[in-house]
């Protein structure tokens, strides 16, 4: 073997035993016995008391923790918070800003996301060096996300609120699918996730959720996944392939996918889609359809409302929200 191929080789390998472990990936959180909990880290917190002087740094955390309650523990959320307005109150947080001013919050925890977890892993491990907890959350599907609820509970005491949480939605699912049943003709739809890179979302996502619920049917239902996320490849031609059976082009609309109405109807080449020939191009906020939040509902409502305004009616409304907010 040539030694400078050897070298290159050894050298490697050296590389490979001194580099230090890296986080994994996204590991199954759980509730593990009474009173521990597992993140997407693979960390387990054992529980001895509620946590009650909480940062957030994920927008669906913070909303989540004031739906249970926590007003008064949420001592700091991510900066630029949009919901709810109580949110905009709390002190705002970075991780770009370093420990020092976390330090000096004096949090007992400090709830992330994998993504930022993975990012800034320096300052979650100088966290934790001072006993300041760091719990990584973020479930990816319907079951994951009534499991991160109670998880949210267990960490903060708010067990039984979770619970309410979790009945309070599934009632507005249960409305939702009545409603849903008494459509004759349901309606195929493409729910976009990324406009310039011709993404939508895997089946078992959020937004395909509550698009199923509302009574829509999932025009794009063989996919690629994107790694271990909720978003799926799907492509220019494929979706062109299939426009004459698009009934309506839905899009979300947020820091992930800038998008307008205009956008979608000057997309070169999608004038063979059915929807866009007929004007069927709506825009959904993000946050109603892809936050595991009770928000969720308001997404199904909404959906629902624009394929079947006739079922849909403002005047059932409360039967699918209950008191979910509405406001942005």
């Amino acid at each position: 073997m040539d030694k400078r191929l050897q070298f290159f080789i050894l050298v490697f390998a050296a590389l490979l035993f001194l580099a230090p472990p890296v986080r994994a990936e996204s590991q199954t959180m759980a509730l593990v016995g009474k009173h521990t909990v597992r993140d997407c880290a693979g960390r387990e917190i054992r529980v001895e008391k509620p946590f009650s002087r909480i940062i957030s740094l994920y927008g669906a955390h913070t909303e989540n923790l004031f739906a249970l309650g926590l007003d008064k523990e949420i001592i700091g959320v991510g900066r630029h918070p949009d919901y709810p307005e109580k949110a905009r109150e709390k002190p705002g947080f970075s991780p770009q800003d370093g420990p020092e001013k976390f330090l000096a919050a004096r949090p007992d925890l400090v709830l992330v996301r994998p993504m930022l977890d993975r990012g800034y892993e320096p300052l979650m491990n100088q966290l934790e060096k001072f006993d300041i907890r760091v719990v990584s959350l973020q479930p990816g599907n319907i079951e994951e996300m009534k499991t991160y609820w109670r998880i949210l509970g267990r960490l903060t005491g708010r067990e039984d609120a979770a619970e309410e949480m979790i009945a309070h939605f599934e009632k507005g699912v249960k409305h939702a699918r009545f409603l849903a049943g008494q459509i004759p003709e349901k309606k195929r739809v493409y729910f976009e996730a990324i406009h310039d890179r011709f993404k939508t979302f895997t089946p078992d996502s959020m937004p395909v959720f509550a698009l199923e619920c509302a009574g829509g049917i999932n025009a794009a239902d063989d996919f690629s996944q994107v790694r271990n996320t909720n978003i799926a490849e799907f492509g220019r031609e494929r979706i062109m392939a299939r426009g004459w059976q698009i009934d309506v082009y839905l899009a979300q609309n947020g820091p992930m996918n800038s998008v307008d109405v205009k956008n979608i109807e000057n997309e070169p080449g999608y004038n063979v889609i059915k929807a866009v020939r007929q004007g069927e191009i709506y825009i959904v906020d993000e946050q109603i359809v892809a936050r595991p939040t009770l928000r969720l509902l308001k997404g199904i409502w909404t959906i629902g409302s624009i394929l079947y305004p006739d079922v849909y009616t403002k005047e059932r409304g409360g039967e699918v929200l209950g008191d979910v907010g509405g406001g942005q």
